[in-house]
Parts: C-alpha cells; sequence; structure tokens
C-alpha cells in the first residue's frame, strides 16, 4: 500500500506540473524555438559588439520584457483582440499623424512619441495593429474579395504605410505593408484583380520612385552596381560580402572576425548582425540559425493550418509570413541579392522595440492555438 502510494507521487507531481504550465496559455515547441534563436542571437551580439555587456544587459532586459508581453497576450482569447481592433487601430493611427506634427527628432527622422518617461514609437505598433485591423475587416466578407471589399483594405493599408514613410522610414513602413498585404493574399483574390493591381504598380513605380528620398533612391542604385561608390554608398554591402565569404565552412570563431572587430563592416550590430555571423560562424552557423528560423516559422503554419475561423486565420498566417519575410529580406540585403532597407534580423539585431513588437506577435499566435477549443467555427 504504502509503495503504491510512493510510486504515484512522481505521476501525481507530473500531472500537476503539466496544468499548471496548460494555464499559461504558452506554445511550448514554438517557445522553446523562441528561446533557442535568443539564445542564438545574445552569443552573435556578445561577439559583434566586441564585448560589450552594457549593451547586451540593455538587450536582455528588452527580451525579459518582451516575454513579459508575449505571456500576457497570450492569455488574452482571440475573440477580445476583435473587439478590441478598431479603437487600437484608429489610436495608433492618431499617433502616426501625431509624429509627423510634433514627433521627436533624431538622426534625420522624426519616428517617435514623448511621453515624459519613454519615448515611443507607434510605426511598431502598427505592426500588429495592420493585420488585425484588416483581419477583423475581411472576416466577414465574401471571398475571394470582390472590387469594392478590396478597394476598402486597401485605404486601411495605404494610409499609415503613408505616415510611416513620410517620417521617414523605409524599412518599417515596407513590414507595416507587407502584414497587409498578407492578410489580403490569404484571404485570397482573383487572378484578374492580381494582374491588374501589378500592373498598376508597375505603371506607378516612376511616381514612387520620384517621391523617394535621396539616400533611398541610392539604395536602390548602389544594390544594382555596389562598386559604382565603394567607398561611401556602396560601402557596406562590399564589407558585408567580404565577411560573408572569409567565414568559410567553420568560421574564424566568436571574437575573431577580422571585419567586425577591426570596425569595417558598419552597424554590425544591427542590420548587417548576419554577417558577422557568417565570418565567425561560417557556413555551419549559418544553416543553423536558418534551421532555428524555419522551424519557428513551421511551427507558425501548423498553429495556423488549425484555425478554426478566418479572423485568426488571416491574423495568424500574416503575422507568422512577416516573420519570415523579414529575416528573408534581412539575410537578403546583407549577401547582396536584396537592396538595404533596414531590416533588422528578428530576434538576433540589437533593438528593443522590434524585439517587444515580435514577441507580442508570437504571443498573440499562441493565444491564437491555446484559445482554439474555445473559438467557434
Amino acid at each position: 500500500m504504502s509503495y503504491h502510494t510512493f510510486s504515484n507521487r512522481p505521476e501525481t507531481l507530473a500531472n500537476t506540473c503539466a496544468k499548471i504550465w496548460k494555464q499559461l496559455r504558452l506554445d511550448t515547441p514554438l517557445l522553446i524555438g523562441l528561446l533557442i534563436l535568443i539564445i542564438y542571437g545574445l552569443i552573435i551580439l556578445y561577439s559583434s559588439s566586441d564585448k560589450n555587456l552594457p549593451l547586451v544587459e540593455h538587450q536582455i532586459l528588452c527580451i525579459s520584457l518582451a516575454l513579459f508581453f508575449m505571456f500576457l497576450i497570450a492569455q488574452i482569447s482571440p475573440h477580445r483582440y476583435m473587439a478590441w481592433t478598431p479603437g487600437i487601430f484608429v489610436v495608433i493611427v492618431l499617433m502616426l499623424a501625431a509624429v509627423l506634427g510634433m514627433g521627436v527628432v533624431s538622426n534625420g527622422a522624426q519616428r517617435w512619441l514623448n511621453l515624459g518617461i519613454i519615448r515611443f514609437q507607434p510605426s511598431e505598433i502598427m505592426k500588429i495593429a495592420m493585420p488585425l485591423m484588416l483581419a477583423w475587416y475581411l472576416n466577414n466578407k465574401k471571398l475571394p474579395l470582390s472590387w469594392k471589399t478590396l478597394f476598402v483594405a486597401g485605404i486601411i493599408l495605404f494610409i499609415p504605410v503613408i505616415f510611416i514613410a513620410k517620417q521617414p522610414d523605409l524599412g518599417t513602413a515596407i513590414v507595416v505593408a507587407m502584414t497587409g498585404i498578407f492578410v489580403i493574399l490569404l484571404a485570397g483574390i482573383r487572378w484578374r484583380i492580381f494582374v491588374t493591381i501589378f500592373s498598376l504598380f508597375a505603371i506607378t513605380t516612376p511616381i514612387v520612385w520620384h517621391f523617394m528620398h535621396t539616400y533611398q533612391k541610392n539604395r536602390i542604385l548602389i544594390f544594382l552596381n555596389p562598386e559604382h561608390d565603394p567607398l561611401r554608398s556602396g560601402y557596406n554591402i562590399i564589407q558585408s560580402k567580404i565577411a560573408i565569404g572569409s567565414g568559410g565552412i567553420f568560421g574564424k570563431g566568436l571574437l575573431h572576425g577580422s571585419q567586425v572587430h577591426l570596425q569595417f563592416l558598419p552597424t554590425h550590430t544591427t542590420d548587417f548582425i548576419f554577417a558577422v555571423c557568417c565570418e565567425e560562424l561560417g557556413f555551419i552557423g549559418c544553416l543553423a540559425l536558418i534551421a532555428i528560423f524555419l522551424y519557428i516559422v513551421g511551427r507558425c503554419l501548423y498553429i495556423t493550418s488549425r484555425c478554426q475561423d478566418t479572423f485568426t486565420r488571416l491574423l495568424a498566417g500574416s503575422l507568422t509570413l512577416t516573420f519570415f519575410a523579414a529575416f528573408f529580406i534581412n539575410i537578403g540585403m546583407v549577401i547582396g541579392l536584396l537592396p538595404v532597407v533596414g531590416i533588422p534580423l528578428p530576434l538576433v539585431s540589437y533593438g528593443g522595440s522590434s524585439v517587444i513588437t515580435l514577441a507580442m506577435a508570437f504571443g498573440i499566435i499562441m493565444s491564437i492555438h491555446t484559445h482554439r477549443k474555445l473559438i467557434s467555427c
């Protein structure tokens, strides 16, 4: 009798822990993937910053805050997100308008609102507010989308993107535009409409080029021919390619990358941190990093496939594809396949705002998955 009671204790304890963990509403496989990516990123950041402990400690503080937000958001039912969406979107749009009128200017850009205690960047929250709003709007619409529905969705997408582009912040404007475009594509549009929109985009490209800032035009021109201005506009991408090529198969080892530690590679803790990974950890280290990214994307796509209504499917799918596009674009611009647009490597590059926004997005995805039995079809 006593042996039977003793043998059941571990099982009872395990069941209790499992119940407590279930109540936290966190998706274990996704959480494990995110933690592995965060740790990997911190190691690369520590090396790329040349053992700058204050910078790494600040990043750890931001990550801790981000994980706290992710935990809180995962507890909220998607039904509540749906109810709050219009209010959230309107408030963020008004904040974006306020940024253009009274925002804080830093390094030639006007992107922040001074709230006294902190400086707040509304464009970061728009990365979440945009897919929320479009998923809310398209939730009860007939699919595939009609011209009328698509026109209204385009207005919802166009206004915040213009506000962000005028700050100017091309990288964030592209990400916000992607979040909305992914929602629309996931909702489904007819081929005829798709071809028409693509043709209009091609026709208006010269107009867009005319209104672009000089530095934005230079980024595209340098992408086409970096050697045209090797000591100025083309310097970053040339040094990035040198760093990538010098890493070889196994890399030079952490803290031994000559391009980064001899200060040849600019913005090595932010936009070009993938080049540091290539130089110091080599081809194998880069493959490992990409594999972690793909695992996270795969898990999120699995969660999306199990969504039980249009709102959650569009929202989870858009957030997942945006995460994929962000790391794809960052790697593409670092290796010279895409123009440099200032999009950081998710959860690896230094920066608090982007980490917190990403954690909030993953919190929503976890909420969608763990609350799925409570959602009516």
